[in-house]
């Protein structure tokens, strides 16, 4: 009975240390992120193996594990650049990115954690410097929005090429002028478009004219047509035509045959 406490000790210590080698060598990756092992006596960090995934591991207590988060992320700057003619234009832009999951050991490796610092937001603004760049104020305020947002785009994503980088999306969401060239840019537009419905009212009228001229020129062919068309003849055999139908009418009546110009019949009624 003596004896079992000296037996007991060791196991009990054995236990204790058993326990805190499994905490140190226990390591769990939470939902959205990947696990970069490096072996201290081995070959460092492990490139040619899939990082650790999520859920619980169980590493040897000489080795790391450095956690990374391979969701998609977002990066949103603020960057001044100069347009063509060289003034001064604040681009706010956010680029969504996440690592590249089967080279994330490559990612830590070359680049590290702070990887963001080191090559996407430098990517991403000399991009923005080359791609405004080529544009002027007039264009980055008006039109050519989109086209900068993609060019920005396809600019860093080149660049990004072999980072073990993904860049999935590059937004541009507010170009910034400086107050007058913004103002006189609004009042050029304004003007444009003064000109534009000027235009426009011009030409309506010009076809307004057009269709009363028209119209006019018709009934002008119409009168001229009929009055070729009416002789004598014809005016007398309608006017007969007429002094038949009224006196067929009930209304009282004075029909004299023959007594007016051309010898077409004056007729005499009550009214």
């Amino acid at each position: 009975m003596e004896r079992l406490p000296k037996i007991g000790i060791p196991i009990i210590i054995g236990i204790i240390i058993l326990i805190i080698v499994i905490a140190k060598s226990a390591v769990t990756i939470d939902s959205g992120e990947a696990g970069v092992l490096f072996k201290t006596f081995g070959e460092g960090v492990v490139v040619d193996e899939p990082p650790l995934a999520e859920g619980f591991h169980i590493v040897a207590p000489w080795n790391k594990v450095f956690i990374y988060e391979v969701r998609q992320q977002e990066l949103f700057e603020k960057m001044k650049v100069l347009s063509s003619n060289g003034l001064e234009i604040q681009i706010d832009a956010s680029a969504w990115y996440e690592p590249v999951y089967s080279d994330l050991g490559k990612l830590h490796q070359n680049l590290g954690e702070n990887y963001l610092q080191r090559v996407i937001q430098p990517a991403i603004r000399s991009a923005a410097r080359s791609v405004v760049g080529r544009y002027t104020p007039e264009q980055l305020y008006s039109s050519k929005r989109d086209a900068i947002q993609d060019e920005i785009f396809e600019e860093t994503k080149l660049i990004l090429e072999k980072q073990f980088v993904q860049l999935n999306e590059v937004l541009v969401r507010d170009v910034t002028l400086p107050n007058t060239i913004k103002e006189a840019i609004e009042r050029k537009l304004r003007q444009e478009q003064e000109s534009l419905e000027y235009e426009f009212r011009l030409v309506t009228a010009s076809k307004e004219a057009e269709k009363v001229r028209i119209e006019a020129q018709g009934k002008a062919d119409a009168n001229r047509i009929l009055s070729a068309s009416l002789t004598d003849k014809i005016l007398q055999d309608k006017g007969i035509d007429a002094t038949i139908k009224l006196s067929q009418s009930s209304n009282s009546k004075v029909i004299v045959i023959g007594s007016g110009d051309s010898g077409m019949p004056i007729i005499l009624g009550n009214q």
